[in-house]
């Protein structure tokens, strides 16, 4: 017995058509779990699907609609819009009516669907006509409406391990009906193990680079995917890397995080995980920069001049030799002595500027240009620092007078804010002395 299109790519061939088959996801798909009983017993409900690209979101619907001797409708959020689904809704309507049969509707990238677009369910889904599917591998609490998550549960498809993807590949070769079981062809563990690394956790991509290696091992006239082919195949494989996307910020927040961590070895790694995926250097090197002001700031002055040198370096070298650059800034701030209180205090002041109104600057703080500036005593009592003991006007009030004694900056006990601290104890009990 043959599979009845085998001119399909591997990756639709291979799809599961039984539960047992399905591959992953037991944190959901385990007896005892919500969906595997709402499977199990045939009890629906609105769902969606939310992970990375090749774990299983499609498959898993059509699952549900077999296990639930209910219509599987798809329709893609690329494709289609209001008039696609009012189709699929009169369509669902038919079915019901005529077949007394339950209709799952899919809908692929449903993040693509603008908030109106999204409207267009609530009503079909409140009054049953269809069980709302949808995937999405961005984060349904940014890309989708709060009305629309209401009425369907959230479950979190994650990547699939290393072994899942192994166990993907010995099905394929050894299924003769779907797979590439009646080619008898040979790939050793270790070739294995390279493709299931290369597909980052992604089953279609790996399925896909399968296909690419058996039609190129057999156009040399032989049934073996050796290290030659395998290296032919996957090279030039990128991570999983979805530009301004949940991965995106997820990685960059693992990054700022392990820097403020003091985790020198975590940082690189995030750093690297960025670059190889292909994030703007430029980007990574802004971030730098923040870091050290937020993170470090005056505990280690010398760490924003050093993420500016590397900023300044990687856009005169390019990629690849900036690139270590800002792997000498991250590896810096990750283990230089940590302070948020300028980062802390910047916030207060801020808050206080922007609540407090115009206030008038104090008349001895104002320049005096001309006379009749002058004449209105502008600078008139303003003491000059320089001509003060220290160097300091003990008592002096820099504030306008409805803020006067605010203080934001707190320094800590760590690196250069220890002296920091020190002195301006000092100068705050010379304040005190003034009074």
């Amino acid at each position: 017995m043959l599979f009845d299109d085998l001119t399909k790519p591997l990756a639709d061939r291979m799809r599961p058509t039984e539960l047992a088959d399905y591959v992953g996801q037991q944190h959901i798909l385990k007896p005892g779990k919500p969906l595997y009983e709402a499977i199990a017993s045939g009890r629906l409900h609105s769902m969606i699907f939310w992970g990375p690209p090749g774990t299983g979101k499609t498959t898993l619907a059509r699952l549900i609609a077999q296990h639930s001797d209910a219509e599987f409708m798809p329709i893609s959020a690329v494709l289609s819009g209001v008039k696609e689904i009012r189709a699929a809704v009169a369509e669902a309507k038919k079915i019901q009516l005529e077949q007394h049969r339950r209709t799952i509707l899919f809908v692929d990238e449903v993040h693509r669907f603008n908030k109106s677009q999204q409207d267009a369910f609530l009503p079909h889904v409140e009054d049953g006509t269809v069980y709302f599917v949808g995937a999405t591998t961005e984060n349904p609490s940014f890309a989708l409406n709060n009305a629309l998550l209401s009425r369907a549960r959230v479950y979190v498809l994650n990547a699939l391990t290393a072994d899942d993807l192994l166990a993907v590949i010995d099905k394929a070769l050894t299924d003769k009906v779907r797979g590439l079981g009646g080619l008898a062809i040979e790939m050793a563990d270790d070739i294995k193990q390279q493709f299931a690394q290369a597909a980052d956790g992604d089953a279609r991509r790996l399925l896909n680079l399968l296909e690419i290696a058996v039609e190129l091992a057999a156009a040399k006239g032989g049934q073996a995917v050796n290290e030659a082919i395998a290296k032919e195949v996957l090279s030039g494989g990128v991570r999983r890397f979805d530009n301004q996307g949940e991965e995106f910020y997820n990685q960059i927040s693992a990054l700022h995080k392990s820097v403020r961590g003091s985790s020198p070895d975590a940082s690189l790694y995030w750093l690297c995980r960025m670059m190889d995926g292909g994030c703007d250097l430029s980007y990574l090197a802004r971030r730098v920069v923040r870091m050290a002001s937020e993170d470090i700031g005056n505990a280690d002055p010398r760490a924003l001049q050093i993420c500016i040198n590397a900023w300044e370096a990687q856009e005169r070298l390019g990629s690849p030799e900036g690139e270590l650059a800002l792997a000498q800034a991250v590896v810096y701030l990750a283990c230089a002595p940590k302070s948020n209180a300028v980062y802390m205090a910047y916030n207060a002041a801020m808050a206080d500027a922007r609540q407090s109104g115009s206030l008038g600057v104090p008349v001895h703080l104002r320049n005096a240009p001309t006379k009749l500036m002058k004449s209105l005593d502008y600078g008139k009592e303003y003491r000059y620092a320089h001509n003060e003991p220290e160097a300091y006007a003990a008592g002096e009030n820099y504030f306008p007078d409805e803020l006067a004694g605010r203080q934001y900056y707190q320094p800590v006990d760590r690196g250069l804010e220890i002296k920091i601290k020190e002195k301006l104890k000092h100068l705050k009990a010379l304040d005190k002395g003034a009074t």
